[in-house]
């Protein structure tokens, strides 16, 4: 099989566990790596991610990077840069992402049209992807493979998220304030708007054409103070949100995606939480009725749960060659899988 050549694009909590992936994957070759942050320039890459030296040290210089000429890039930012994903793409290089183009506005108007250009320029491709948005996705329109009707699709997230260290993040999505303003809910929803496309390519893949798409918030309150460490939730306030999209077609609902997420179980609801990270129902002939638990090994810590979003990005490289160019849906990319063999062989 073809190496590729491939550049991690950051190294922040998720950035570090794909650029551990790449260089623990025998079909693939780093050749690059963005740094952020100033003080990781000049770095060797393995360092950075906990692994031996490899020779490939970390640079801010993006133009060096995009003349290296690399197959693709694994994009793992924070927050986007749209510039510099229009260079990769222009340059011919594949960009796949577990950026969600959030703070852009989502894939759409201007910023689509810009990305499918570039990506027309470079005959290259975009591909966007992670546990949920992404994975979950992909396998629950595999799942509807086996049914000869389909009626409604529900995925259900449930998750204790106190281990997610963003602050940013849950004050974005009203955490630890009061009460559900309209700024809340604007800025939540601006925020959730990468579940939405979700829910939208699930349709593509689907043959659905969709009337519209419906957009649902609700917090339950702190029943006492928490202090998580990295932000404090006073009694009283946000401290737990269900959040998601539905998807209609002549005022019936055939896609919904929804998220119950919870940063303590100390609530003044009486809201319930499931061990199950997904809860996925398909109303069709026949029905199916699926629940997943992820089941960390002792050795992870907080951080390690973002495994789940860096590899489906790593994972998929050799699917989003082999695409068509543009900004690609599930359809396109297929169900990429993790290369367990060469991983045994690599062992031995």
């Amino acid at each position: 099989m073809e190496r590729l050549r491939v550049i991690q694009w950051t190294t922040g909590k998720v950035g570090k566990l794909s650029l551990r992936a790449v260089l623990d994957d025998p079909r693939l070759d780093l050749v690059g790596v963005y740094a952020w942050s100033p003080d990781k320039a000049g770095v060797d890459a393995g360092t950075l991610c906990g692994r031996p030296p490899c020779g490939v040290t970390a640079t801010d210089d993006v133009d060096a990077l995009v003349a290296l000429g690399a197959d693709t890039v694994v994009y793992t930012p924070f927050m986007a840069d749209l510039d510099h994903v229009l260079r990769l793409l222009e340059s011919g290089t594949d960009v796949v992402s577990t950026n969600l183009f959030f703070d852009v506005g989502g894939i759409e108007g201007e910023t689509r049209e810009r990305l499918e250009a570039a990506c027309a320029r470079g005959s290259s491709s975009l591909y966007i992807t992670g546990v949920s948005p992404g994975w979950i996705n992909t396998m629950v329109v595999a799942m509807t493979g086996v049914c000869r009707d389909v009626r409604k699709i529900s995925i259900l997230e449930a998750a204790d998220c106190s281990v997610y260290e963003s602050a940013e993040t849950w004050l974005a999505m009203g955490i630890s304030l009061t009460g559900t303003t309209p700024k809340v809910v604007e800025t939540a929803r601006l925020w959730m708007k990468p579940a939405y496309e979700a829910v939208q390519r699930m349709a593509l893949a689907l043959e659905y054409t969709l009337d519209d798409v419906e957009f649902s918030l609700d917090y339950a309150t702190a029943a006492q103070t928490v202090d998580l460490g990295y932000m404090r939730i006073e009694k009283g306030t946000n401290a737990a949100v269900r959040v998601g999209w539905e998807g209609r077609i002549d005022g019936r609902t055939v896609i919904e995606m929804k998220f119950a997420w919870y940063l303590t179980k100390h609530l003044n609801e009486s809201w319930e939480f499931t061990d199950d990270q997904y809860h996925v129902v398909i109303d069709g002939e026949p029905g199916v009725d699926t629940r997943m638990r992820f089941i960390p090994p002792d050795s992870w810590g907080n951080h390690e749960w973002d495994t789940m979003t860096a590899l489906p990005a790593v994972n998929a490289v050799f699917n989003v060659k082999a695409a068509r160019p543009g900004i690609l849906h599930l359809a396109d990319v297929g169900l990429p899988c993790a290369p367990a063999g060469r991983w045994l062989a690599a062992q031995r």
